[in-house]
């Protein structure tokens, strides 16, 4: 087959190049240009009109010449290699090894667009993915097939966080890998994260796509469609129970912006593109379960939320789509720094109890979340009247969500627990309160578990 090139460079705009005289080039195909010094670098068409063809440059569009470069047309769109190749190593944004090691080569290619999935096929999220993380396994378990966002403020350890799931979950035993899809890092958070997950990748369980901030910023807007891509298959086709931790993507959504206000789109609200709703969408519904097949690919957006306001464009959309959230704040006083009160894990329900985690899970976490919100309400109270005029059961309350803080929030960062570990440190904290106040458990639970004054 014989490669058609064209050198008819009619506009080199930032990160895009215009492309004329094209015949039967289409929409999200794969480009390759090459320069006159021989480097090598490559494209997606973003749009084309009549004999126009607007290409996006990965790599960006410094030292392109008009008329002595040429671009040849792939006839399909980006396909990325996947299989069991990729379990261990760590790669930049593009798929390209950091690590040393040879280029990645797959048992086949996918598209990193993903494949339109049939939602008759799809399978209802089922048993957790546990985390090692006590709050997290607690209250806002995990579920497999999940969509659930990480929310956080400036300055809080949202990465580090994000990191040490990654390196701690599993999925009780049954074959589980991670792909961590890094976007916007610093030189120094890049390795802190390499450093979190060497002992996970040395044990060929992860897939590291590290996206620097002085990369293409194009290179963020591919970084976690290549991850999906890998994951699906390593999930669908290999049968692996796939988390795929993807931070930060507010780092994508301001990547997504650069190049909408390049390609002169009319901007909507925060000068995002009116399309943020559904480009987010079309990342975020790749995850889930499918019949018939035995692995499960569950999803962990996390984003930092500009000023600290939840109702930015980023995680507002964010909150639409996904299934729940756990919310970082910097009230917490401690580390992991969650608000357990703001999180929330719409299909826990479906991850937990008898068989999966422990009968009185739900109960437990009711109880728990319970007692803290009237903890905060005797806070607000003992702010205006004082300590001393609490109720006797209001200052129970205060001393659990002291408890709360101390026995089962606070954890190292390289601290992993067990379910059983966490369950008797929650059983712990709730038995500060009298036996009476715990009406959310059953009879069997509390004669089991409780130890009266925790």
């Amino acid at each position: 087959m014989i490669e058609l090139e064209y050198t008819s460079l009619s506009e080199l705009r930032g990160p895009l190049a215009v492309v004329s005289g094209v015949s039967g080039v289409g929409w999200d195909e794969f480009a390759t240009i090459r320069l006159p010094s021989g480097e090598t670098r490559h494209g997606l068409v973003l749009e084309v009109d009549r004999d126009l063809a607007l290409v996006q440059v990965l790599e960006g569009t410094s030292g392109m010449a008009g008329d002595r470069t040429r671009v040849a047309f792939a006839g399909s769109p980006l396909r990325v290699p996947v299989g069991p190749g990729w379990l261990g190593r760590v790669c930049d944004g593009r798929g390209q090894p950091l690590d040393g090691g040879p280029a990645v080569f797959g048992t086949s290619t996918a598209p990193a667009g993903g494949y339109p999935l049939n939602p008759t096929w799809r399978v209802p999220p089922a048993e957790p993915v546990l985390t090692g993380m006590s709050a997290i396994d607690l209250l806002t378990t995990l579920v497999r097939g999940q969509k659930i966002a990480l929310f956080s403020a400036a300055g809080l350890p949202h990465l580090e966080l994000a990191a040490q799931i990654a390196a701690q979950s599993h999925a009780g035993g049954e074959p589980f890998s991670v792909v961590f899809a890094a976007m916007g890092l610093t030189h120094a958070d890049a390795a802190s994260v390499r450093d979190a997950l060497e002992l996970r990748s040395a044990a060929g369980e992860l897939v590291l796509l590290l996206n620097l901030a002085d990369d293409p910023v194009i290179e963020r807007v591919l970084t976690p469609r290549i991850a999906l891509t890998v994951a699906e298959h390593l999930a669908f086709e290999l049968g692996r129970h796939v988390l795929v931790v993807m931070a930060d993507m507010t780092s994508y959504c301001e990547a997504l912006r650069e190049v909408s206000a390049a390609r002169g789109e009319i901007p909507a609200r925060r000068a995002y593109p009116g399309y943020l709703y559904s480009d987010l969408a079309s990342l975020y519904e790749r995850c889930g379960r499918v019949r018939g097949r035995p692995g499960s690919l569950t999803l962990l957006p996390v984003l930092t939320m500009p000023a600290g306001d939840i109702t930015h464009p980023v995680p507002d959309l964010t909150g639409y789509i996904t299934e729940g959230q756990i919310v970082l704040s910097p009230e917490a006083g401690v580390y992991p720094p969650i608000d357990a009160l703001a999180s929330l894990s719409r299909l826990m329900r479906r991850g937990v109890g008898e068989g999966r985690t422990r009968p009185e899970h739900m109960a437990l976490a009711a109880q728990t979340l319970a007692a803290l919100a009237r903890a905060r309400q005797a806070g607000e109270l003992a702010e205006l009247v004082g300590a001393g005029a609490l109720s006797a059961t209001d200052r129970g309350h205060l001393d659990l969500a002291r408890a709360f803080a101390a026995h089962l929030l606070t954890q190292r960062a390289d601290e992993e627990r067990t379910l059983e570990e966490t369950f008797d440190r929650a059983w712990r904290v709730v038995s500060v309160l009298p036996r009476r106040e715990l009406a959310m458990l059953g009879q069997d639970a509390l004669d089991a578990c409780y130890r009266e004054g925790g």
